[in-house]
Parts: C-alpha cells; sequence; structure tokens
C-alpha cells in the first residue's frame, strides 16, 4: 500500500504502524518509539486496559487535517507577522493627521467603529486581555464576531480572562462557547453581583461603551495610564467576587428539573405539583430529590434559593 498519509505529515514508517495497529496484526507490533509517535499523532490512543489501539481512521484523518492545518495557520501568521501586514493595512484606516481633539481618550461612533478598534487593540495584545459582558448573554452575530479574535488570541499565548453575568447559565449558546476557550487555555467566571462593561487589552488600553445601556451607541477608547489601572483594579475586584465557569457536570439544568424547581414557587403540596406537571406525585418527588442533591441543597427552600442565585430559575 502506498504512502496515501504522507500528504498530511505522516511518514512511511508511521503509516505502517498504523495499518499494524489497524490489521490488530498478531506478534509484538510497532516498535515503541513509532508507537509514541502515533500517539503524539493522534492516530493511537490508550486504553483502560493500558493496551495502545489504534484510532478509527474517520477520527484519525481528521485529526491529521487539524494537525496540519494549524501547522500551516501557524506559519501563515508568523510571516504575515514578519512582513508588518496588518500594520501596514491598519495605516490606511487612521487620517492622515489626528482630529481635533484625540489624544489619550478617543470617542468611537457606532459598532462598527468600535469592532474595528476590537480588531485592531487585540491584533497588537501580547500579554493579556480583560473582557467583560454584563449580561452573560451574547448574540449569534457576536460569537461569531469574537470567536476567531479570541482564538487569534489563545494561539499566541495571550492570557485571556472573561468575566459574564448569571445570564451565561441559563444560554446554551454562549455557555457552550465560553467552555470551548476554556478548553483552549482562557479563564472565565461568572458574577452574580453587577458587572461593568469593558475590555482592557495589555493594560494599556481599554474600551468602555458611551453609554452602557445601550451600546450600540460607541465606546471610548481609553489609553491614559491613570484611568487604564483605574478600570484593570476594577475588573480584579469583580473578578475576585465572581465564581469559576461551571463544568459540563455541573451545566444547564433539564426541562424537567427547571419545571419541578418552579413548582417550589407556584405549588404548595406536590400533589398540586404533580398534577400540573402531568407526572406521578412519586416521579415528582424523585426528581426533586434528585435536583435537591445537585444543587447541593439540605432542604426545598435551600434548592429554591440556591437555583434562583444560580440564573436556573427567571
Amino acid at each position: 500500500m502506498g504512502k496515501v498519509l504522507s500528504f498530511l505529515g505522516v511518514t512511511g514508517e508511521e503509516e505502517e504502524a498504523y495499518r499494524a495497529l489497524l490489521r490488530r496484526d498478531p506478534g509484538p507490533g510497532p516498535a515503541a518509539e513509532a508507537v509514541a509517535r502515533l500517539l503524539v499523532l493522534g492516530l493511537a490512543a490508550g486504553g483502560a486496559d493500558g493496551e495502545v489501539r489504534a484510532v478509527p481512521p474517520a477520527r484519525a484523518v481528521d485529526a491529521l487535517v487539524e494537525r496540519r492545518l494549524r501547522t500551516v495557520r501557524e506559519e501563515l501568521e508568523a510571516e504575515a507577522a514578519r512582513r508588518a501586514v496588518v500594520e501596514t493595512l491598519f495605516e490606511e484606516t487612521r487620517p492622515a493627521s489626528p482630529p481635533a481633539g484625540a489624544g489619550t481618550i478617543v470617542t468611537l461612533h457606532g459598532i462598527d467603529a468600535v469592532r474595528e478598534a476590537i480588531d485592531e487593540l487585540t491584533f497588537f495584545a501580547r500579554a493579556e486581555d480583560l473582557t467583560t459582558e454584563p449580561t452573560g448573554v451574547l448574540t449569534e452575530e457576536s460569537i461569531a464576531f469574537s470567536h476567531p479574535i479570541n482564538m487569534r488570541l489563545l494561539r499566541r499565548g495571550v492570557r485571556l480572562r472573561t468575566l459574564m453575568g448569571a445570564g451565561l447559565l441559563r444560554d446554551r449558546a454562549t455557555l457552550a462557547y465560553m467552555r470551548e476557550l476554556v478548553a483552549h487555555g482562557a479563564r472565565v467566571r461568572v458574577a452574580r453581583q453587577p458587572v461593568e462593561r469593558m475590555i482592557v487589552v495589555d493594560r494599556s488600553a481599554a474600551l468602555t461603551p458611551i453609554d452602557p445601556a445601550h451600546t450600540a451607541r460607541g465606546a471610548l477608547l481609553v489609553r491614559e495610564p491613570g484611568l487604564v489601572a483605574t478600570l484593570v483594579a476594577l475588573f480584579e475586584r469583580m473578578w475576585e467576587a465572581a465564581e469559576e465557569l461551571p463544568g459540563e457536570d455541573a451545566g444547564l439544568p433539564s426541562d424537567v428539573e427547571r419545571s419541578v424547581l418552579a413548582m417550589l414557587r407556584e405549588a404548595d403540596k406536590d400533589e398540586t405539583a404533580a398534577r400540573r406537571l402531568g407526572m406521578s406525585v412519586r416521579t415528582y418527588r424523585k426528581h426533586l430529590a434528585a435536583v435537591t442533591r445537585r444543587l447541593g441543597a439540605a432542604n426545598r427552600v435551600e434548592a429554591a434559593l440556591l437555583a434562583h442565585e444560580k440564573g436556573w430559575l427567571d
């Protein structure tokens, strides 16, 4: 069989070792060094019994394609940085002479101007990006805009910390996006208290809305060191008061759990609650006991309070 995987960066020896694992050839199998390379390439994985097995072909090729794409992307980004491509293009967007009043605080009018500023600030970020979202909920458009920016930051090793409002826990799309960022190295916390909206890059520049209630109006781009330091201090205080993003096993409640919890406020008897939900009293009590344990509550009253604090109840 020819070296069909060579275009994906797999040597002939590595491919033959992978094929041997797929065939489960009798005998000693591939050499330990070859198996180690397969593990790195994502062509093999260790089982619970300690035995190394071949990753199924579809998954293996997908992993190789992703690996190759990452390599090509890194090479292209490095070359773009060496040629200062983006820097020279950004120069075209700047006026030949700064407008009157331009300086350490600049007013940006409209969402397009704000997004252009975010693009530029994050492109030149080298160390840290601090972001807050008071509502905790991102629209599909916002996720589509921020996803490539945040992934680019994380690939470059920029420390990314995002503070989200408790609404995050009620929105599956935003929660999934935040968990994806965490999986790639970001840190995300959930704030139960009010959060001020801001983006701070490298502790040298910050964006804050002109009108927090109507963010589409625009933002203030701040470079004055004292003001930026104040915003960083504010972010740190909000960050310390917030909670770590819950893991997959502590995600959103199911529809049944949410309905059972809602009955704690709406019905004074189990029989009434069960009848409204169309289930037996026994089944209702079983669901209630399970969600109470999940919340770590000592009783029903505490379960209702904790569910409200977590944003599980509107």
